[in-house]
């Protein structure tokens, strides 16, 4: 009897040594629906029997498995536009099918197959609150992690820019999440035995804190080698998504920038109310602050969405304006693009027939579309902090974008801030002048497709402003200064220097980068065409001459206004160029008469530039009339011209007739008028 004590002690302090210390605490949490569990749900059972019976669990299911199975068919299973692993139905019995089979909504807890059906103190989580969207009649996966792939070979598909390549061996980066049989399945992620592994409480097998757990499977730094990586390398070829730039080779990881984006590193407190994760700060939530693992409303990407919905919004957009509307969701807080949206003019959201997927066509026919994910990459951009002029700003890193050269090739990343505009603004199908964006004029010399900004810009441009490639020092330009003015249109910007970016004309018209304390970027404005500033287009009377049309008087900018503050009509071009300068005639001999009689540089002057020729307008300086305010001369049957030698031009305006040697007389239709 004594060696029976002793031996069933010895074995009691081996299992010791070998388990540890005996739990002072119910580990398992919520889990345990026993009479004497930590659960608020409590049934006569004890803590194991809800889903294992020692000597009477279902035969052939591991381990000892006592409650009923699920044996729900999924209507929909995860999809997106860049899943490489299908997702396929759970297996009775399979890893993921023991889960299911309380958290799917069909089985109720505690329906066991060897102890019957007990009856629970109160309702047990369902699959409504955790894992599938469940009506009573259909089920749906869309919106949980994808789990229980159709493997290739025994083995995950790897060919992702954004999967370890470990995964295709079988292993992880993380030595505390496993993949079931080479798959992934809900015990990856989560141990059912023990609840308070990570401080969420939600039965994971490792802290998520600065997103540890997802890192466990995907890239998380620039020198992990992804999957996609290690199958290009191999087959010594480049994916077709994934272009390089012209002269280059290798292939860029879109995810490679993380570890130093604004989202990983940013220490902003984040409200626990929207329900990004419970970590305190949006580098802790890491992923959690775009992404939710289970009944993800954003469905495909699994995106969260804001707790108020925002109407004619897309799901992309709607999860990053959780956080950008200048809300307190964000301590401190951001600056608000969303209402930059709402101004007069601004990027327009996507409506139902054009929305953003990913891993679309670089170039977007028929298809123009204004999502936050267009211009910027949520895993690798990172706040402008200096705005030293760059080919692309910090903001924009990662993106993609299309080569001026010929419009089409797609470049990943973009190195220059107008590539990324190109996808929208050059050679794509299907672009409309809309009303909400403001006057559009209509050029004497056009490539033919007036919204395509690559001729106007490009290098073999006759002139443009120096965007897509670095400004003609040769040339002079007396009004040009050595530095940009800030938005209160007197104080010191930026220092000029041989190119300008698109958004320093199409910018918020309250930026911080020139004085404002608003969002940078062309997101919106209170101006036309998102303009930075007031650039004011000189328009005429509709109907015929003399009261009317083309060649007749200028409506609306007299008394004209050179002050070149916020809100003068020529506070744009006033930004580089120096007024007084150009009222002094100092460029061109008639300027200062141009400007008192009400013009704006738009009747003369080409914004972007001049990429097509005639042969009576040359672009040189960017004169190319607009044919909507100038007509051709009544007294000569010929186009109108520019004569940039003599500094004359021939054509009709104000209702007077512009002659070859620089004299004017009355227009014709004005004079048969007066006789009447």
């Amino acid at each position: 009897m004594k060696t029976a004590v002793f031996l069933f002690a010895l074995i009691v302090v081996n299992v010791s040594l070998v388990y540890g210390q005996v739990p002072t605490t119910d580990v398992m949490g919520t889990h345990d629906l026993g009479p004497l569990g930590q659960s608020p749900v409590k049934g006569a059972l004890s803590t194991c029997q809800y889903c294992h019976a020692p000597h009477s669990g279902l035969h052939g299911v591991a381990p000892l498995w006592s409650q009923t199975l699920s044996k729900a068919t999924y209507t929909t299973l995860y999809t997106s536009d860049t899943l490489v692993n299908v997702e396929q139905q759970p297996t009775l019995g399979s890893a993921s099918n023991l889960c299911l089979s309380c958290h799917d909504g069909t089985v109720a807890p505690g329906q066991t197959t060897p102890y019957g059906n007990t009856t629970l103190s109160q309702k047990a989580l369902n699959a409504q609150d955790i894992v599938t969207n469940y009506n009573g009649s259909t089920l749906t996966l869309q919106g949980t992690h994808p789990f229980n792939f159709a493997l290739q070979q025994g083995k995950l598909n790897c060919d992702s820019d954004n999967l370890l390549a470990s995964l295709c061996t079988g292993t992880t980066g993380n030595s505390a999440v496993k993949l079931i049989g080479g798959n992934v399945q809900c015990t990856s992620c989560h141990e059912p035995h023990v609840q308070s592994i990570d401080s969420s409480n939600m039965f994971l097998v490792t802290n998520n804190s600065s997103s540890a757990l997802c890192l466990s499977c995907h890239v998380q730094d620039p020198g992990e080698l992804s999957g996609m990586a290690l199958h290009q390398m191999k087959n010594k070829s480049s994916s077709s998504n994934q272009t390089s730039r012209a002269g280059t080779t290798g292939t860029y990881n879109t995810f490679s920038g993380w570890a130093t984006s604004a989202h990983a590193l940013s220490t902003s407190k984040i409200t626990k109310s929207i329900n990004l994760g419970n970590y305190g700060t949006m580098r802790a939530n890491g992923c959690l602050s775009c992404h939710v693992p289970h009944n993800a409303p954003g469905g495909k990407s699994l995106l969260s969405a804001p707790i108020q919905n925002v109407p004619n919004m897309d799901a992309a957009t709607k999860s990053c304006m959780t956080c950008h509307n200048g809300g307190s969701n964000v301590s401190p807080a951001i600056p608000n693009v969303y209402t930059e949206f709402s101004k007069t003019s601004g990027h327009p959201f996507p409506t139902g027939s054009n929305q953003h997927v990913a891993g679309e066509a670089a170039v977007l026919n028929k298809n123009r579309h204004a999502t936050c994910v267009d211009c910027h990459d949520p895993h690798g951009s990172t706040p402008t902090g200096s705005f030293a002029l760059t080919s692309i700003r910090t903001s924009q890193r990662g993106t993609s974008g299309v080569s001026a050269a010929d419009g089409v090739t797609k470049i990943l990343p973009a190195a220059n801030q107008y590539e990324t505009c190109l996808r929208c603004h050059g050679t794509s199908s299907g672009k409309q002048s809309l009303a909400v964006f403001g006057y559009m004029p209509t050029r004497a010399a056009s490539n033919g497709d007036a919204l395509n900004i690559i001729p106007q810009f490009t290098i073999s441009a006759k002139s443009s402003h120096p965007v897509m490639h670095d400004r003609d020092s040769t040339l002079g330009q007396p009004s040009l200064r050595t530095y940009m003015l800030n938005l209160d249109g007197h104080t010191q910007g930026r220092v000029m220097t041989a190119r300008i970016l698109c958004s320093d004309c199409h910018n918020s018209d309250d930026n911080r980068e020139f004085g404002g304390v608003g969002p940078n970027g062309p997101h919106g404005s209170k101006f036309s065409h998102i303009l930075e500033r007031r650039y004011e287009f000189s328009q005429v009377a509709p109907g015929v001459a003399p009261n009317g049309g083309p060649g007749t008087m200028i409506q609306n900018l007299l008394p004209a206004v050179t002050d070149p503050v916020a809100g003068g009509p020529y506070s744009l071009c006033a930004k580089c160029h120096n007024l007084s300068s150009i009222v002094a005639n100092a460029s061109f001999t008639k300027h200062s008469t141009h400007i008192n009689a009400g013009f704006s540089c738009s009747v003369c002057h080409s914004a972007h530039g001049t990429g097509a020729a005639t042969s009576s307008i040359t672009g040189e300086r960017l004169v190319n009339f607009d044919l909507a305010v100038v007509a051709p001369n009544d007294r000569l049957s010929v186009p109108v011209s520019y004569n940039h030698g003599s500094n004359t031009c021939t054509l009709k305006c104000h209702n007077y007739n512009h002659n070859p040697d620089g004299t004017v007389s009355a227009a014709v239709a004005k004079a048969s008028a007066t006789k009447h």
